[in-house]
């Protein structure tokens, strides 16, 4: 008797602690998220030597080590108010890095209007001397969930895994307490906001410092309107015509620009 009384207490405590828990959580449907990007340069250039170029890539490594920090950090904002969000970099005046200059796998290229109502995305994308304006549907991501989980700027969040562009895996760490389906860049589809994101192998990180939470209405949330309007299938065309020529060194950036 006193164990079956004991067992019912249990319960109801448990019942009581997660509503409690419930009452408390933290929901936020409008606000801005501070992102700060992290490209590690000491992995991409590594990946850049071979047996043609190891002598002056090799010295111009070491001397990098030497004068640059293994971390290039920028930071990018992300407003959203219920099922919008608007993506743009935060004006960054340090000098380009050596070597890469305005390489689009070190640059924040990219201001990503994005409605998750209708599945619409305007980007503004400057691609070397020119700026696009690339207007398409949401990319389609096939998002594994798994029980993985971190706290990300206050939030607990759940670590997801995918594939884009059929080669670069990605990892995602959305929060449920921000229930919209968003993230930085282009990247949305999961069952609430992405406060973390990683391309391993493309050696870059996007990671929330900080969530504010204050009314912001969609009139404030503009789509971008300057530069050659285009789609995706447009840009890819014109993407490879102009990197046709430039050999193995076309590929990383076609696919940082396509990101």
């Amino acid at each position: 008797m006193k164990q079956s009384t004991l067992i019912i207490l249990s319960c109801l405590l448990f019942g009581l602690s997660n509503i409690s828990f419930a009452q408390n959580a933290r929901f936020i449907t409008e606000g801005v998220i501070e992102f700060e990007r992290s490209n590690n340069m000491y992995a991409m250039i590594q990946k850049r030597i071979n047996k043609n170029n190891e002598g002056y890539m090799g010295q111009f490594f070491e001397q990098f080590k030497k004068t640059s920090p293994q971390f290039k950090l920028t930071k990018s904002t992300l407003s959203f108010s219920n099922q919008t969000t608007l993506f743009k970099p935060v004006t960054d005046d340090a000098p380009a890095v050596p070597f890469f200059g305005e390489d689009p796998a070190v640059s924040q290229i990219n201001t990503t209007y994005t409605d998750l109502h209708t599945h619409q995305q305007i980007t503004q994308k400057k691609v070397f001397e020119e700026t696009f304006l690339v207007k398409d549907s949401t990319r389609t991501i096939n998002w594994k969930i798994t029980n993985e989980t971190r706290e990300i700027a206050g939030f607990n969040c759940r670590r997801a895994n995918a594939l884009i562009m059929d080669s670069i895996y990605v990892v995602a760490f959305y929060t449920d307490q921000i229930p919209i389906s968003g993230g930085p860049e282009s990247f949305t589809g999961l069952p609430g906001m992405i406060l973390g994101l990683a391309l391993p192998h493309e050696n870059v990180t996007w990671f929330a410092k900080t969530v504010t939470d204050r009314p912001l209405g969609n009139s404030k949330l503009i789509p971008p309107i300057k530069g050659k309007a285009t789609d995706n299938k447009g840009l890819k065309l014109t993407l490879s015509n102009a990197l046709k020529n430039w050999g193995e060194y076309a590929r990383s950036m076609f696919k940082s620009f396509l990101l």
